[in-house]
């Protein structure tokens, strides 16, 4: 496992706070376990009203609950000031989700200054054994607390105009990437396109 220097201090703060402001979490009952550099895990008590139509666990909650979990690793290796919005993910359901307690754990697989890669498994616990019954692959981007893009230069914050252009300046001594997200257009104005196009 990878061990990761964040760029905030007070990473663990702002995850929790940012954890307890979630209706959906406070909904289901779950709760922060442990907050780490590129680890969370989120847990919660098994309950029937949670539950689909055979009496397992919904896919929905399952899914839920790794997003989560896979965000707020992401945050955690965040710059202050910057949040985190899921931009993609694939869910595998594995086994029926059954048991006393789930747990979700997100970690960081490759951090980046605009997009994160980030992995995820849920497990069911039943008598004291871990079932897993869900893994993730989800990719998350850094935006400012009110969504926009949160692009950052070696000197700062990006200038007005590289915001506008939806990219950010290159540095002398490194090659253009053709992989980058940023290229072209921006990270915001892709997703807003994504978003219009499924309307």
């Amino acid at each position: 496992m990878a061990s990761y220097v964040p760029q905030d201090p007070e990473f663990e703060a702002r995850v929790r706070g940012s954890f307890a402001s979630q209706t959906l979490m406070r909904t289901v009952g779950a709760r922060l376990l442990r907050v780490s550099p590129g680890e969370v895990e989120i847990g919660f008590r098994f309950r029937d009203d949670l539950t689909q139509h055979h009496g397992f666990l919904a896919g929905a909650v399952v899914t839920a609950i790794v997003d989560v979990a896979c965000g707020y690793a992401a945050m955690t290796l965040m710059p202050p000031g910057a949040s985190v919005l899921t931009i993609e993910y694939k869910v595998n359901f594995l086994s029926p989700a059954q048991g006393e307690r789930v747990i979700a754990r997100g970690r960081v697989v490759r951090p980046g200054r605009a997009v994160t890669v980030c992995a995820g498994d849920v497990v069911a616990l039943h008598t004291g054994r871990e079932k897993t019954i869900a893994t993730m692959l989800a990719t998350m981007a850094t935006v400012n607390s009110d969504g926009a893009e949160f692009a950052r230069t070696e000197a700062g914050a990006a200038s007005a105009d590289d915001r506008r252009r939806g990219s950010h300046p290159r540095r002398a001594s490194r090659p253009a990437r053709p992989w980058c997200v940023c290229r072209g257009q921006g990270l915001g104005r892709r997703l807003r396109s994504i978003v219009r196009s499924a309307l």
